[in-house]
């Protein structure tokens, strides 16, 4: 082809006027040697001439045009020649490419062979032939196939290509082989391509995995077990104790006996404290930490939790108060035990790491919906920026070293964060040395949307002037913002100088003076402050003793540090109520009826270790009860079977868990199952255990059990698992 016309059209006429000029010269010329040569010609030099003229001129131009078309030739041939050379440059290209890809196929480690409609094969790489131990033309033509000793399952593809694993025998050994197969196009037909990847180490790694995670799993089944024996073999020693020690100090001792029996209980509650830790870190690594949402009382839950640690802090002088905002739902939803938990470990390490000032408290809105933030701060020695992290890993302290001042696991912080984490809140420090620090929890809380008694609205003390004379400022500055946030006016004075100077300046509607600077000067103040409606004493629960001389002195009424915001509101309320009413009113509600004791009762008491039935005796009959004592499960049976047939059931079984023989699981089922066959009053059971695992409560629930106690026993607790206990069964009943 020539500037796109094919050879044929554009040299094809050429030689045809080539060979009609010829043909004209040679009729010219015989035509002129005609006339010469006839007979009746006359010779003539001038059409002689004219005629030779014109053969010649037709000679020429037939000579021009065979020039011409040999010029046309050689240019066609050297086209021809061109095309020539690419196509062979082409077919070169053709047979390198050809070679690469030979090449590729043959140098892949994979595994490739194809196979025609018949299943015969028509190709076989290096790989295939090593892995069959034959030669290549030993194979094509057959329908070789490796045995396949086990087969994976196959995954069919949106375009027809199959996928498997399998493992196949081969001149080495079984090896595993994960394969593809598609169909491809070839000049012979359509052709089975199948491509197999030796997997056979991936294969044996992940059997590795796969035994390293069961026996990682058993370890931990086994480290559970091993931690429930271990804490209920601490557990069952420490329950009497902790127990012997609280009906010991209920006696007369001299003072010496008194320091040395708190001393036996405060070493226990630190061991049962570690013992907790250890148990709640080994549930967050076994991930078992699960929540119970129910509706709770916010403001009663840190109010309680502030009460629980004051007198630690008190102990050392510091200050413990808390606030909690006004416009906060009352009643929210969520697992009030695990933030408790938190909260007692934030506030617990505050009092720890303080030595002078105190440790506050506050509750109030966060930034985004439903969030509430909890912020606590102390004025202890403070965290260095470096450790802001660090601090919150399991078995780490900022005060870490051989040399260390404070004693503890290094566990209360990262099972706090893990606890907020689970919750899916946040926890965050402040802090730097020398000024303390705060730490702030924020998790969601919605309001609780079942209907309740609306809270009492704050008292409005718009008018009002509430001087508050106070040495320390932490429980001082949170009293104050709660009078504002009522509408009060508040000034504070932390000696009684400054507040002799300031009472002539106003006509104060309350006066609030801390018992902490001392009688003097309380007596002294309550005499300077006669004419205010209100004269408030705070005082320490350790200093009840001294309210009557109080009183005396012309205060007109007392709240108990730290100071609750319903105390204070009642106390508030009216100057008539006299020096112990509204208080005293308001103590008495926060104790739950719960841990009154309730009426007399036949109890049951299933326990195997003598200590611990001794003190479960000593305690019942504390709170009023007739216990009976039962050292196995089935004695328990056949105690509760007696008294049943007697006709004077008992009213409560405390049913050990682990006993000898029958244990109280299965002698707990034996009495469901005899009052689900004759019928009668359901008898509320608690479990007894000195386990704290959720498959031990769980265990219980399933057996038929009311309520559970985790030893070691104490008093409060015992009384309101009775109070709930039978207050379930009466509902049920």
């Amino acid at each position: 082809m020539q500037d796109g016309i094919p050879l044929r059209k554009s040299f094809g006429r050429r030689p045809f006027a080539v060979s009609a000029a010829a043909i004209l010269s040679l009729a010219l010329t015989a035509a002129l040697l005609a006339a010469v040569t006839s007979a009746g010609a006359h010779y003539s030099p001038s059409l002689f001439a004219a005629g030779a003229a014109a053969l010649l001129g037709a000679a020429g131009g037939a000579i021009g045009l065979l020039i011409l078309r040999n010029h046309a030739l050689a240019r066609k041939l050297a086209v021809l020649r061109e095309r020539s050379e690419d196509l062979s440059d082409r077919n070169w290209e053709l047979k390198e490419a050809e070679e690469r890809a030979k090449c590729f196929l043959e140098a892949q480690g994979d595994v490739i062979v194809r196979r025609d409609g018949n299943g015969c094969i028509t190709y076989v790489n290096d790989a295939f032939c090593a892995l069959a131990g034959r030669a290549r033309g030993d194979l094509i033509g057959t329908t070789f196939a490796p045995t396949v000793i086990a087969q994976g399952d196959a995954v069919l593809s949106p375009d027809g290509t199959r996928s498997h694993d399998q493992r196949i025998a081969t001149v080495d050994g079984g090896r595993w082989t994960a394969g593809r197969e598609g169909a491809v196009r070839t000049a012979q037909g359509t052709e089975v391509q199948s491509v197999g990847r030796d997997v056979t180490d991936r294969a044996q790694t992940e059997r590795a995995l796969a035994e390293a995670r069961d026996q990682a799993e058993a370890a931990n089944r086994a480290k559970s077990r091993f931690l429930a024996m271990v804490s209920h073999e601490i557990r069952t020693p420490l329950n009497g104790i902790l127990g012997m020690s609280d009906l010991l100090l209920d006696t007369a001792l001299t003072p010496e006996q008194t320091t040395y029996a708190e001393a036996v209980k405060t070493s226990g509650d630190t061991l049962l404290s570690l013992i907790e830790e250890i148990l709640d870190f080994s549930k967050i690594e076994a991930g078992r930490l699960d929540l119970d949402a129910r509706p709770f009382d916010l403001a009663a839950l840190v109010e309680q939790t502030v009460e629980l640690l004051a007198p630690r802090a008190q102990a050392k002088e510091l200050e413990i108060a808390a606030y909690v905002e006004d416009g906060l739902p009352r009643r929210v939803l969520g697992d009030a035990a695990r933030l408790r938990q938190v909260l007692l470990n934030l506030a617990g390490n505050a009092i720890k790491f303080t030595d002078r000032g105190g440790v506050s408290f506050v509750v109030e809105a966060g930034s985004g919906p439903n969030e509430i933030a909890f912020v606590v701060r102390d004025t202890g020695i403070g965290i260095a920026p470096a450790e802001h992290d660090r601090i919150f890993l399991e078995f780490e302290q900022a005060d870490s070293g051989a040399a260390r001042k404070f004693a503890g696991t290094g566990l209360g912080l990262a099972i706090s964060r893990r606890i907020v984490e689970r919750m899916g809140g946040r926890i965050a420090v402040e802090s730097a040395p020398g000024v303390g620090s705060s730490f702030e929890v924020v998790v969601s809380l919605p309001a609780a949307s079942e209907s309740e008694t609306p809270a009492s609205a704050p008292p409005d003390l718009a008018g009002w002037d509430i001087l508050i004379i106070a040495p320390a400022a932490v429980e001082a500055s949170l009293l104050a913002r709660r009078l504002m946030h009522w509408g009060a006016r508040t000034c504070m004075a932390p000696d009684a100088e400054l507040a002799h100077t300031l009472l002539p300046k106003r006509a104060w509607s309350a006066v609030f003076v801390d018992h902490a600077l001392g009688r003097p000067v309380c007596d002294d103040l309550a005499r300077a402050t006669a004419d205010v409606p209100h004269r408030i004493v705070l005082v320490k629960p350790s200093a009840r003793h001294e309210l009557p001389a109080l009183r005396e002195a012309g205060f007109s009424g007392y709240l108990v540090k730290p100071v609750r915001a319903a105390s204070l509101a009642a106390r508030l309320a009216t100057a008539e109520q006299g020096f112990d009413r509204a208080a005293e009113s308001v103590e008495s509600d926060a104790v739950s009826g719960a841990t009154l004791a309730t009426d007399s009762l036949a109890i049951l008491v299933a326990e195997d270790n003598e200590i611990n039935a001794l003190l479960a005796r000593a305690l019942l009959t504390r709170l009023g009860h007739r216990p009976t004592i039962a050292t196995s499960g089935a004695a328990a049976v056949e105690a509760w079977l007696a008294a049943r047939a007697a006709g004077q059931p008992y009213g409560f079984v405390l049913m050990d868990v682990h006993m000898p023989g029958s244990d109280g699981i299965e002698a707990t089922r034996r009495i469901r199952a005899v009052e689900a066959e004759r019928g009668g009053p359901r008898t509320p059971i608690i479990a007894l255990t000195a386990n704290a695992f959720e498959e031990d409560r769980d265990a219980c629930r399933d057996a038929g059990m009311d309520g559970f106690l985790t030893k070691p026993l104490d008093r409060e607790r015992l009384a309101a698992a009775l109070a709930t206990a039978t207050a379930s069964a009466s509902l049920a009943a």
